[in-house]
């Protein structure tokens, strides 16, 4: 494994155990960092926190309806 993968997977990991303890800000700033290291090692590796977008974005639109219907 690379220095880019070892830092993505350290990265992500981070990421998710932010989150899980309501850590926002720093799941924020690890989610990024993966992001960027995506970016610039040229690897392109699947989004580990897409589960996660689809879902707020689907609460979100489910909230929209609500306030559209109201």
């Amino acid at each position: 494994m690379n220095t880019f993968e070892t830092e993505m997977d350290e990265a992500a990991r981070k990421a998710i155990s932010s989150l899980a303890r309501y850590k926002f800000m720093s799941f924020g700033y690890w989610a990024a960092i993966w992001v960027h290291l995506n970016r610039v090692s040229g690897l392109k590796r699947p989004n580990p926190f897409g589960r996660l977008v689809r879902f707020a974005r689907a609460e979100q639109a489910v909230e929209f309806s609500k306030e559209v219907v109201e």
